[in-house]
C-alpha cells in the first residue's frame, strides 16, 4: 500500500530517506522471499520505478480513494489464498513479524491476522480468501479495516517485538522521531 497523497507530509514521503534508504525500500526488503507475489499499488512514478528495479510489480494509478487502491491490488491477487496489506510508510516492520502473520494463517486459515503491540491491533493485516469480495467492494474512501471490524470474531493478532515496527511516518515530525529512535539504538 503506497498510494497516499502524503498531504500531512507535504508530498511523496515514500521516497524520503531513512538511514540512506527510501522508506518504501525498507518495507520491500522486509517482504523479500516471504510472499509468492508482491504488488505495490502507488500513485508515485518514482515509487513504481524503484519497485521495477527491485523486480516487484507496481500498479501506477491516479484513482482518488483508498478503496480504489485496495480494489486495484485485489484485482492482481484474485488467485491467492491470502493477501497481506503492508503499508509503505512503516519502514521498521520486520520480516519476522510478517512471517508470524503467515504462520498464523497456516494454522488458522479462516482468520484475519493483524500485527499488534501490547494488545493494540494495527497493520500489517493478512486477509483470507473468503474476505476478497468485501475487500474489492469497500465503501468509498475506506480500507481493509472495515472488513476486519465487520468480522471481529475472525480477527487474531500476533504481537510484534516493538512499537516501532508499527510506527508509520505521516509527518516530518514522525520522520524526525523515527530518526532519533534509530540514532539512540546505535549509541
Amino acid at each position: 500500500m503506497a498510494s497516499g497523497l502524503g498531504t500531512r507530509f507535504g508530498g511523496n514521503k515514500l521516497m524520503t530517506e531513512l538511514g540512506g534508504v527510501p522508506l518504501i525500500q525498507h518495507v520491500l526488503r522486509a517482504t523479500d522471499d516471504l510472499f509468492a507475489r508482491r504488488v505495490v499499488v502507488t500513485r508515485h512514478p518514482d515509487v513504481a520505478r524503484l519497485c521495477d528495479m527491485r523486480r516487484v510489480e507496481a500498479i501506477l494509478h491516479d484513482e482518488p480513494l483508498r478503496n480504489d487502491t485496495v480494489r486495484l491490488g485485489m484485482e492482481k491477487m484474485a488467485d491467492c489464498d491470502t493477501v497481506t496489506f503492508v503499508q509503505g510508510d512503516q519502514p521498521l516492520v520486520s520480516a519476522n513479524s510478517l512471517a508470524a502473520l503467515l504462520r498464523g494463517a497456516e494454522s488458522h486459515p479462516d482468520c484475519i491476522w493483524r500485527a499488534s503491540f501490547r494488545g493494540t491491533p494495527s497493520a500489517p493485516v493478512l486477509f483470507p480468501s473468503w474476505s476478497f469480495d468485501e475487500l474489492r467492494s469497500l465503501p468509498p474512501g475506506k480500507g481493509g479495516g472495515v472488513v476486519a471490524k465487520a468480522h471481529k470474531e475472525h480477527v487474531r493478532t500476533i504481537e510484534v517485538s516493538s512499537k516501532w515496527e508499527l510506527f508509520d511516518v505521516d509527518t516530518h515530525d514522525d520522520l524526525r522521531i523515527l530518526q532519533e529512535h534509530l540514532a539512540s539504538e546505535i549509541e
